[in-house]
């Protein structure tokens, strides 16, 4: 048995703070009787009678989770800094209704739950009017946070924002949020999962539509729910493996059992597997495709970059290796996200401003999703042959290092440009068009000129279907990775199965720990995992000594 001394109360009641220190005494006692091998229950003795009212008041926090009994109360604003229209005031915590019965007038009964009332917003101390706006109140667990929440819709003057998150800071018990804060509450609560955690910060800075999509799929749950499915049958296997252990001699378990285990985990491997192999098309499509500008001096790289970005972004001159280090800017391409780079002219220099600048430009293009290759067209051969040859060389003599030379050129990296064709006579024009087309060992190939913008349209489309191929549909097919760190938990998770696979015949122990390293790597992803799982699951899945 464990005694607490509880806290002085009044005779009358009792005071928040005596709650909160009894709180953390049962806190206390929980984490103490924990620790103690075969303990599962502490007992505890209340010496005074005066306590029971204590038991109502604590029946306040039923549905909210531990996590957020003893949580402050926190405000900011919510929608965007400067002059707006509306702006909305968010209020999370136990002093939420306080402050809205303080600021909205109501001394009475709350608002209507999810429902907007016209109300003057008024100073809690002095009573001034700061505005008159719409007040919601979200009552727990049915908020966005889990907790009770208010929200003052204002006029978004700066002026008034100030004057009402001013006057909020003046309640008792409530503070300015801190980055997230709401956000980590939901999670907390169990409203957001750390993937719909994840989606929901993409979404806030989703720039094109494509990663709107991406990010609306991944914060409605979808690719959570893929990854709670696999910890599901990932802790079944567990249970199936840890029940034979226990209970196996005694004959208490059916037979097969470690058959179904061994074909569950196949199964996850297998689809984990696949799931990998995705081309990190969601992880682009979060990001941006790299997409680089390089060539030989004055092909016209820096001409095609501010003809993209539709601006001087880059200088252009006559004069050979003018650009000499990397100019970024970031692209819309058909609804897609782009970091698109010009680089330093490739050639040998003695300068060695220019020749660092000819490195970073070659590391660009092996770090590179796909290289735009301009190329003088003027530089040409006039027999189809020779043009083949021509740029085949050029590709590997003048674009790649001779580590890449060893391996087969990838097409699928590379867009040729063919620039400057308006300096070509009309027929050779023509003919050079008709030449491109159906030729076999290059990369596509878009004759275009940035001076006169003709072949621009053929280019951006054949580059918008480049890049769309490279970031996938985001609404077809199962949820793609969008995080690095989704990917390196899975490949931890498929290496811990390996390890169920090696010791599987040789120490079913050592094997169930691999399923265990990989639950827990996959419970990282999801945020959720516990041992406790594993036990309703035996115990369900299992009719131990009937």
């Amino acid at each position: 048995m464990i005694y607490v001394r509880p806290p002085s109360f009044y005779s009358h009641g009792i005071s928040s703070t005596g709650s909160r220190k009894l709180l953390h005494c049962v806190t206390l006692i929980t984490m103490l009787s924990s620790a103690h091998h075969g303990i599962r229950t502490a007992t505890v003795h209340i010496f005074r009678t005066r306590w029971t009212p204590l038991f109502r008041h604590l029946s306040s926090f039923d549905g909210v989770p531990p996590a957020l009994i003893d949580a402050e109360t926190i405000f900011a604003l919510s929608s965007g800094h400067g002059k707006c229209g509306v702006a909305v005031v968010r209020i999370s915590g136990p002093a939420s209704a306080t402050a809205l019965r303080y600021m909205a007038g109501l001394t009475r009964k709350l608002p209507v739950p999810r429902s907007a009332l016209l109300r003057s917003i008024t100073h809690p101390q002095s009573k001034e009017v700061l505005d008159r706006g719409l007040v919601l109140w979200f009552p727990a667990p049915h908020s966005f946070t889990g907790e009770d929440s208010v929200e003052f819709h204002i006029h978004g003057g700066p002026a008034v924002t100030a004057a009402v998150l001013q006057a909020l800071g003046s309640v008792p018990g409530m503070r300015p949020a801190e980055s997230g804060e709401f956000t980590r509450r939901a999670f907390q609560a169990g409203k957001l999962g750390l993937t719909e955690v994840e989606g929901l910060g993409d979404l806030i800075h989703a720039e094109t539509e494509a990663q709107r999509r991406q990010a609306l799929r991944q914060m409605s749950g979808e690719l959570g729910h893929l990854y709670q499915g696999w910890s599901h049958n990932l802790k079944r296997s567990l249970a199936h493996v840890e029940a034979f252990i226990d209970f196996s001699e005694d004959e208490l378990i059916e037979d097969g059992v470690l058959t179904q285990a061994d074909g569950m985990v196949r199964d996850l491997q297998t689809e984990m597997v696949r799931h990998l192999r995705d081309e990190r098309r969601g992880e682009r499509l979060r990001s941006g495709v790299q997409v680089v500008i390089a060539g030989a001096t004055n092909a016209g790289k820096s001409s095609l970059l501010n003809t993209l970005c539709q601006r001087p972004a880059a200088i252009v001159s006559p004069i050979a290796g003018t650009t000499r280090d990397v100019v970024e800017t970031a692209l819309d391409i058909g609804g897609f996200p782009v970091l698109l780079s010009d680089t330093a002219g490739l050639r040998d220099s003695w300068d060695l401003v220019e020749k660092e600048g000819v490195r970073r430009a070659r590391e660009r293009v092996e770090q590179a999703d796909l290289t735009l290759v301009v190329v003088d067209c003027s530089h040409l051969p006039t027999e189809i042959k020779q043009a083949q040859d021509f740029l085949q060389d050029y590709l590997r003599n003048v674009l790649l290092t001779e580590e890449q030379n060893r391996t087969a050129l990838a097409c699928d990296r590379f867009l040729l440009v063919l620039n400057k064709v308006d300096l070509l006579p009309e027929q050779q024009r023509q003919m050079l068009k008709r030449k491109f087309e159906c030729i076999s060992g290059l990369p596509p190939v878009c004759v275009m000129s940035c001076h006169t913008n003709e072949g621009l349209e053929d280019f951006l489309t054949t580059l918008h279907s480049r890049v769309k191929t490279l970031c996938g549909d985001p609404l077809s097919g199962a949820p793609t990775l969008t995080q690095a760190r989704h990917r390196a938990h899975l490949e931890l998770c498929i290496a811990a199965l390996d390890q169920y696979q090696r010791y599987r015949d040789l120490d079913l122990a050592l094997a169930a720990e691999g399923i265990r390293l990989a639950l827990t790597s996959l419970g990282r992803i999801t945020g959720k995992v516990g041992p406790e799982e594993i036990l309703d699951i035996i115990f369900k899945d299992f009719c131990i000594g009937k």
